[in-house]
């Protein structure tokens, strides 16, 4: 008796156990379980981005006009100096001899000046008075001819001695200018960035200017980045952008495109444009050759409506209703009935689609096309209080790889469909329904 309720009781587990069982698997088409998210509000930015290197603005190498022993060099790489600064001295011996042998000359042409204007004087009374004598009959006319052109001599010499005054006195400012030159100043102010040269060395200025130093204005920062052909269009001067470097990639740099180089540099069959955009650098935080990765913000906006881009579909399907019946049948594309698990799919408990929509909205659709007459038109799935997904039309404006801005059509808090997890069904149900014994489950998959 016993064993017989031992089995009987086996039994009964066993059916039961395969009831659950064959409902669990075939028990039905489970509904769609969604991935959703919810409509926000934010900041959205559109970018272009390019990799570049900072370089001060304004960068002058100093070097030397004369040749010559650099005697003494008065600064060190990272030195602050000003503008007309004395940096650097070299020999000037052989300049100052110049100088003063240029000085000699013309205080020589000048007291041959003094000589021949007393001459000139002198030959001025003798002309006067030849001329009288002979209004009076007194000199022959060729004495009186005779001291004419020793007048006229007398001036050409003049002349001719203040020309060469004038000469030397122009020799010698060049050769001031040049022992002038022996003493090398700053010409902007800045920090010496590098040394080329150092005390002793002898410097050969006949053929190139031997550089001394580098000075370079470090409060105002270049960054020089390259833009390919199929961004370059995009970006225009005065047009807003940011950069990071290396160093500190959480700070955001803001500035602006100040020049784009219309001369390209072709890489590899790469074609890439030089675009310079100057940063104010007060607190020196910025150095030559930092790395910086740079965005040229194409499109922003602030305080926008976003969802994430998944939860985006452009061309939603449409469906027609059978009359009275109220099941959904494939429109002219032959999508098949009751198709299970396409992401983004509407399973909506209207009759389209598409919700149906008062004249109040269509109108106020319509209204908001007018407005954004360049907005992208699409379609969200947003959740219904009974939990069922159904399609709204939306104009989108700025799009990233994640995030898109909702112009018009979703409220901040709302909750959208990004995907779809939903029960495959094994082919031989679908062709002949579920089997009579139990047969394997079904696999999940992700829409």
């Amino acid at each position: 008796m016993n064993a017989r309720w031992t089995w009987l009781i086996i039994a009964a587990v066993a059916v039961i156990a395969a009831w659950f069982a064959w409902q669990t698997v075939w028990g039905g088409e489970k509904a769609p379980e969604y991935q959703t998210a919810e409509v926000t509000r934010g900041d959205i930015e559109v970018s272009i981005s390019s990799a570049g290197k900072v370089a001060p603005k304004d960068t002058v190498a100093v070097g030397a006009q004369v040749s010559g022993q650099l005697t003494e060099l008065l600064v060190e790489a990272g030195d602050l100096v000003e503008e007309g600064q004395l940096l650097a001295r070299i020999d000037a011996t052989i300049a100052e001899t110049n100088v003063e042998g240029s000085r000699a000359q013309l205080l020589e042409l000048q007291a041959s000046r003094t000589q021949q204007q007393a001459t000139l004087e002198l030959a001025k009374a003798n002309a006067d008075r030849a001329k009288m004598l002979f209004e009076n009959d007194a000199v022959a006319r060729a004495d009186f001819e005779a001291s004419q052109a020793e007048y006229a001599i007398a001036v050409g010499r003049l002349e001719a001695i203040n020309a060469q005054i004038t000469r030397q006195s122009s020799s010698l400012r060049a050769l001031q200018a040049t022992l002038e030159f022996t003493n090398i100043y700053a010409p902007i102010s800045g920090t010496v960035v590098s040394l080329e040269a150092v005390e002793g060395q002898t410097l050969n200025a006949n053929q190139t200017a031997p550089t001394i130093l580098t000075l370079a204005d470090l409060t105002i920062m270049t960054v020089e980045t390259d833009v390919s052909e199929a961004d370059v269009l995009r970006v225009k001067p005065g047009q807003a952008a940011w950069f990071s470097t290396l160093g500190d990639s959480s700070r955001r740099w803001e500035t602006s495109v100040r020049q784009i180089l219309p001369t390209p540099e072709v890489l590899n069959d790469v074609v890439l444009y030089k675009a310079l955009l100057d940063i104010e650098n007060p607190e020196n935080l910025l150095k030559p050759e930092m790395t910086a990765q740079v965005f040229f913000v194409t499109g922003s906006a602030k305080d926008a409506i976003l969802v994430p881009v998944t939860a985006l579909q452009a061309n939603p399907p449409r469906r027609e209703w059978s009359g009275g019946a109220g099941a959904r049948t494939a429109s002219a594309g032959g999508e098949r009935e009751g198709r299970q698990g396409g992401f983004m799919q509407a399973e909506a408990s209207e009759p389209a689609a598409a919700p149906a929509q008062d004249d109040s909205r269509r109108k106020a659709f319509s209204e908001a096309r007018k407005a954004y007459p360049d907005a992208e038109v699409a379609t969200v799935l947003v959740m219904g209080p009974d939990g069922t997904p159904r399609p709204r039309p939306v104009l989108v404006g700025l799009k990233t790889r994640t995030q898109a801005e909702i112009l018009f059509g979703l409220d901040p808090g709302q909750t959208v469909v990004t995907g779809e997890v939903t029960i495959e069904r094994p082919a031989s149900q679908e062709r002949d329904g579920p089997p009579r014994g139990m047969g394997p489950p079904g696999g999940m998959r992700r829409g």
